[in-house]
């Protein structure tokens, strides 16, 4: 459990700040959202960017250190049912990222897959 926590803990940060690098502007938008905007992001991504840079991967990794009993937070609901969303979110992403036009993108596709790899194995935990 801990093993899947830390893989996944780390893959989670570097989502975190890549998200909060495209939405600062950093020109990397070959290697998201389908790389249909190859330089800076548009405005509207880069906010879509900066909340799953600030809200949902953080939030995600809470739930991660919190199935693996590394931080206790009582306040989050329903962590089981939460990590098995999470496993489903990164599978998808593992597919979508596998498909993607774009080759940089789909270098994503092992770091979606591990990260669904490691919600499932917490879930069941």
């Amino acid at each position: 459990m801990r093993i899947a926590a830390v893989v996944a803990t780390v893959l989670l940060s570097v989502l975190a700040l890549f998200q909060l690098a495209l939405a600062a502007g950093v020109p990397w938008g070959r290697a998201a959202y389908g790389g249909i905007w190859p330089g800076v992001l548009p405005r509207g991504i880069r906010i879509n960017s900066a909340v799953f840079g600030l809200v949902f991967y953080p939030l995600a990794t809470l739930y991660v250190l919190d199935a693996a009993g590394i931080r206790e937070t009582q306040w989050l609901p329903a962590p089981s049912v939460v990590l098995w969303v999470l496993a489903v979110f990164f599978a998808i992403g593992t597919g979508m990222n596998a498909i993607s036009r774009s080759p940089v993108e789909r270098w994503w596709a092992p770091v979606s897959l591990g990260l669904a790899a490691s919600c499932a194995v917490l879930a069941l935990g």
